[in-house]
């Protein structure tokens, strides 16, 4: 991972997939002033 998000960075626009099933649009599917995002990568 060589390019990192400094403090003020622009999220880039991406797609994940939902653990539940489908798809979130980012940053756009969040309809918020305030907005957090965590990725968990799951169990070894």
């Amino acid at each position: 991972m060589s390019d990192r998000f400094g403090i003020g960075d622009t999220l880039p626009t991406v797609t994940v997939d939902l653990v539940g099933g489908g798809t979130l649009d980012l940053p756009e599917g969040l309809d918020s002033s305030y907005r957090v995002v965590l990725f968990y990568r799951g169990h070894w």
